[in-house]
């Protein structure tokens, strides 16, 4: 049985068990204390090695020039609208309201939240051990912003430290993998101890919230990725996602970033006409830096739960999501899970509960499914228009299904 089937399974299970039990069901809780903490272990080196890795995919620094910086514009520019997107939708229909969740005594957001200036000094750290001790998560993706950096600038003498961290992330995502099988255990203490307090008040709001996470990909995708096939590539768009449709079905089922992406470039240069050259930068790179579907999960997430727990996120709360969300979504992996493991890195830098994860958990994997085609999509949107303007595009191959039937109908 799959892993998302089972936790589906544990947090059905757990709202039933909670509803027959009442408050008797906070017994479980401290199962479900176990499986954050789990979470917690795992997080400050994660984040660390994946980020680092993630900066070092950028090999060559001579094509971070005219290629390079239309990619970056393009992908920052899609990832800023989709965590706009997220946080207006979020704002506009409230879908954490109806949970009446307590607030811990120990969460304290607003007297902590220091003024602005403070924050943009802070995240710059000047003891990076103690960054990593503390868990300072924003001072370590700081941190692992500039050695990833470095370590392309040290060439060969770099790549032992490189090859080094590389190993250190393949074994944090076994590590996650490890604690993930876990967690239909976790879900279901948590969700048994939620539900039981709080009674069916809990399903609801979970059910809004995956709708209208699924609609702000619909808008984002209309909004943000026709209008830049449209009106910068001076495309039409149907053709594009007609040739998407077999990387568009591999990451819907394997919900995972890195497994689509031989079949998004076989079908970006096979089906759409773009360019070896452009393909073979823009979609590896796309896959680890750009992540639509993530940046609208993570803002949308930190939202939903402030709202169920009755938290006010003030303005320079809000900065620190988007700093933290965009820079998280370059260090998840492109593997399932990953981006729910991240959320709590989003969490953390804000001080809102960890429990908050476990409400989320058991829609994750159907979350993640939508999640993950915008990923891909966004990758594929990019590579076009780069292609499209640097010359690289065969447009007869991007519009070959349509040149057929017209060559046919005049016979």
């Amino acid at each position: 049985m799959k892993l998302w089937l089972k936790i589906l399974i544990a947090l059905a299970l757990g709202l039933v068990t909670g509803l027959i039990m009442g408050p008797q069901a906070a017994l479980f809780k401290p199962v479900g204390d176990i499986f954050l903490n789990l979470i917690n272990m795992i997080i400050v080196l994660l984040v660390l090695s994946s980020m680092t890795v993630g900066i070092t995919s950028i090999h060559d620094p001579k094509k971070l020039g005219r290629v390079g910086l239309k990619t970056l514009f393009l992908y920052l520019f899609t990832t800023a609208a989709a965590i706009t997107i997220g946080l207006v939708i979020a704002k506009l229909f409230k879908p954490g309201v109806g949970l009446p969740l307590t607030r811990p005594a120990l969460i304290d957001i607003e007297s902590s939240a220091p003024p602005i200036g403070d924050i943009l000094l802070s995240i710059i750290p000047s003891n990076p051990m103690q960054s990593l001790s503390e868990g300072n998560v924003l001072q370590i993706i700081v941190f692992a912003l500039f050695l990833g950096v470095s370590i392309n600038f040290a060439g060969e003498k770099g790549r032992p430290l490189k090859e080094l961290l590389e190993s250190l992330a393949d074994v944090m995502y076994r590590l996650t993998s490890i604690v993930m099988e876990f967690s239909p255990v976790g879900v279901f203490a948590i969700m048994a101890s939620v539900s039981g307090t709080f009674g069916a008040a809990v399903l609801l709001p979970l059910v809004e919230f995956l709708l209208l996470y699924y609609g702000a990909c619909l808008i984002h995708l209309i909004v943000v990725f026709l209008s830049l096939l449209w009106f910068v590539a001076k495309l039409h768009p149907w053709p594009f996602f007609r040739g998407m449709g077999d990387a568009i079905m591999m990451a819907f089922s394997t919900s995972s970033s890195s497994a689509s992406l031989p079949v998004s470039m076989h079908c970006v240069q096979e089906n759409l006409g773009v360019s070896k050259n452009v393909s073979n930068f823009v979609l590896p790179l796309g896959s680890t830096v750009n992540m639509n579907g993530s940046g609208i999960f993570f803002f949308f997430s930190v939202l939903f739960i402030a709202q169920a727990y009755g938290i006010e996120l003030s303005f320079i709360s809000l900065i620190t999501i988007v700093l933290t969300a965009t820079l998280s979504a370059v260090g998840a992996a492109g593997i399932p899970g990953s981006g729910f493991i991240m959320l709590s890195v989003v969490f953390q830098s804000v001080g809102l509960p960890l429990e908050g994860l476990a409400l989320l958990a058991g829609i994750d994997r159907i979350r993640e499914m939508g999640s993950t085609v915008m990923n891909i999509l966004g990758d594929s949107v990019v590579a076009v228009v780069i292609a499209r303007q640097e010359g690289e595009l065969d447009e007869r191959q991007y519009y070959h299904e349509e040149l057929v039937e017209l060559e046919g109908s005049d016979i």
